[in-house]
């Protein structure tokens, strides 16, 4: 068998207008893509570097860099989950090399995953990012027709009117809602009850990461999921009492590996899971569909908010995503 070659790139996708949040907006996906081949066969995994967790496209493409010599020498999952910490790099490096073995094997990598059968079609959530009241309204009305799951980014003050505008415009829609860190406590008690009503499903991290320890024993009407607070396997215990649902995204968990480990655990621990992307492109998110299998909740949007993506890419049919072909991943 040849020697494995690593090779590390940056790629930008433009972002089809703006995408903002709680912490700012964005007009383009920054990504770092990992490839290893051992000449007949290729691998390829992409990341998000996040400004958040301390994390840049030159930092994360240097770490992938320096593991130049631990791919030629024949690196593994395995021994890649005690040399990188969890994180963007990781994650590229692990997805490529889940796909170098799917290649290489010819077993398919949902197979090499343990799945009982093929990957099914997932229904995904549609983020709508935060806006003026009547702008997301306008957003939801377009959408809802095709997508029956709608996340709204929220802010603060202001948050209950930009529900009620979008449940007004989207009448039968299912409605998750994610504050990014952006609310206080005193928010937290005066939202959910309205949300509640308003038939929300799930609130995404309301408080700020390393604040929310208050919320264990709050009696809270709508479940809360836990985003930034939630990272690796490590990260669960801490969150018992505080969430009742957990977004597992690949970036956080540092690739595929962890990530179903971390959905199985999640699962085994009572609670719910939700499957989570950053702004990417479909290469992004197709290791993602075998974690979303289990999952209560899919959010892989990522390529429907780009101007373009990756061809070939996943095929959506408005909300329904349907599993990768080989040639994009596994």
């Amino acid at each position: 068998m040849s020697a494995q070659l690593l090779t590390v790139r940056r790629e930008s996708f433009p972002i089809r207008g703006s995408f903002r949040i709680s912490r700012g907006a964005k007009t383009e996906a920054a990504v770092v893509v990992a490839e290893v081949s051992d000449g007949p066969h290729r691998g390829r995994g992409e990341c998000v570097p996040y400004a958040r967790y301390g994390e840049s496209v030159d930092g994360v493409a240097a770490a992938l860099e320096a593991m130049a010599g631990a791919v030629a020498d024949g690196l593994d999952r395995d021994r890649l989950s005690r040399l990188m910490p969890p994180g963007a790099a990781r994650n590229a490096l692990d997805c490529a090399l889940w796909d170098l073995q799917a290649k290489r094997s010819g077993v398919p990598a949902w197979k090499l995953a343990g799945l009982a059968e093929p990957p099914r079609p997932l229904v995904t959530c549609y983020t709508l990012s935060v806006d003026e009241p009547e702008a997301m309204a306008a957003a939801a009305r377009e959408r809802a027709p095709r997508h029956p799951l709608l996340k709204m980014k929220l802010t603060g003050e202001g948050d209950l009117d930009r529900v009620r505008a979008v449940r007004a415009a989207a009448p039968g829609a299912r409605l998750v809602v994610d504050a990014n860190e952006g609310w206080t406590l005193d928010q937290l008690h005066r939202f959910a009850p309205v949300l509640a009503g308003l038939g929300v499903e799930m609130i995404e991290q309301p408080l700020p990461a390393g604040q929310d320890d208050v919320l264990r024993g709050v009696d809270c009407p709508v479940p809360l999921g836990a985003d930034e607070s939630c990272h690796g396997l490590e990260s669960l215990d801490r969150l018992r009492g505080l969430y009742q649902v957990v977004n597992v995204k690949l970036d956080k968990t540092g690739g595929l590996t962890e990530a179903l480990a971390m959905t199985r655990a999640a699962h085994a621990m009572g609670f719910g899971v939700m499957v989570g992307c950053m702004v990417a492109t479909s290469l992004a998110m197709a290791p993602a569909v075998l974690v979303g299998q289990g999952a209560r909740y899919v959010d892989l949007d990522g390529p429907l908010l780009l101007a373009r993506d990756r061809e070939p890419g996943l095929h959506y049919d408005g909300a329904v995503v349907q599993p990768p072909a080989a040639e994009l991943w596994g």
